[in-house]
């Protein structure tokens, strides 16, 4: 179904194509919660520079208070101003008693997609997928419209994530959610997280498998450690990541800063992006820039390079 993506081909000497996906959607670096029960820190939320907001009717919200959280965070939906971050809600796991109130109710315009908690099975992302399709309808909106990321949270979830990835739903990216993946298989989530490496990879090799964008990675709990922060935001940007979630205003800049590049970054890229160009025009595919050796995969990261800053002003423009 994901017909909401471009696609953008790289062609090789070879006269093969390589397809990425560069959706039209603004970039995800940084996505910020904010509690559905606490109205403030909503209306905050969504005036912060975060790429996207999501508005949580699960874990920050306690049982007696989720019906009441729904209605709030509907409200704030259909309150939102433009221009802003994007919005997300996140709605309880499928195996809970609240998902299917959270998912009936929360399908509207206005909302940039939900988030599912646990997403475990290939079958269980299929049926909330055509749920939503369902909702759309219902709604007024074309089959989807609204966005679907599950975070991978569990051991189950990651020894499906190639599957789930893989399948024929609207699933644009995963996220990745360390906290409950760590309490579901007795690990402990160490300052480094060495420990949270594999988990992370195999995340990022789905994705790339199952033609996915880039994934958005875990959030960082130890809010006084903001170095922490940084040197965690590079690690899985070094993985594949295209962002982190985020659970605290002050997280959104540095992990923005994190996953934008820098302006040496962009300028390299686009010197590779000229005189490859130039070079393949006189039957070169091999050649030296700044005493770096250039071929197509370099290229091929060049241009991946500018398309997410033209993605970044295309969406800097919009607002």
């Amino acid at each position: 179904m994901r017909q909401r993506f471009e696609h953008a081909l790289i062609k090789f000497s070879t006269g093969k194509e390589q397809e990425f996906m560069a959706t039209s959607n603004a970039p995800l670096r940084s996505l910020l919660f904010a509690p559905g029960n606490h109205a403030r820190r909503v209306e905050k939320a969504l005036t912060l520079a975060a790429d996207a907001v999501i508005l949580d009717l699960e874990d920050a919200v306690a049982a007696s208070e989720k019906p009441s959280a729904r209605e709030a965070v509907l409200a704030a939906v259909a309150a939102a101003g433009k221009p802003g971050p994007l919005i997300y809600i996140r709605i309880n796991a499928s195996d809970t008693i609240w998902h299917e109130d959270d998912l009936a109710a929360v399908v509207n315009p206005g909302l940039e997609g939900v988030v599912l908690p646990k997403a475990e099975t290939p079958d269980g992302l299929l049926a909330v997928d055509a749920r939503m399709t369902e909702l759309e309808a219902a709604a007024g909106l074309a089959p989807g419209t609204l966005d679907l990321l599950p975070i991978i949270e569990t051991g189950l979830g990651m020894a499906n994530v190639r599957a789930m990835a893989a399948a024929d739903t609207r699933v644009q990216r995963l996220s990745f959610g360390a906290a409950d993946y760590a309490a579901d298989m007795g690990m402990r989530w160490t300052s480094d997280e060495v420990e949270m490496t594999p988990a992370r990879a195999e995340v990022a090799l789905a994705s790339r498998a199952g033609n996915l964008e880039a994934p958005i990675d875990t959030v960082w709990t130890r809010l006084k450690d903001a170095e922490g922060l940084v040197r965690s935001a590079a690690r899985v940007r070094d993985l594949g990541f295209q962002g982190k979630l985020c659970i605290h205003p002050d997280q959104i800049a540095p992990v923005n800063e994190a996953f934008t590049p820098t302006t040496d970054e962009i300028a390299f890229a686009e010197k590779v992006v000229e005189a490859f160009n130039e070079a393949e025009a006189a039957g070169s595919a091999s050649i030296a820039v700044d005493g770096q050796f250039v071929d197509y995969p370099i290229v091929d990261k060049a241009r991946r390079t500018l398309a997410f800053m033209d993605r970044l002003r295309t969406a800097k423009d919009a607002e």
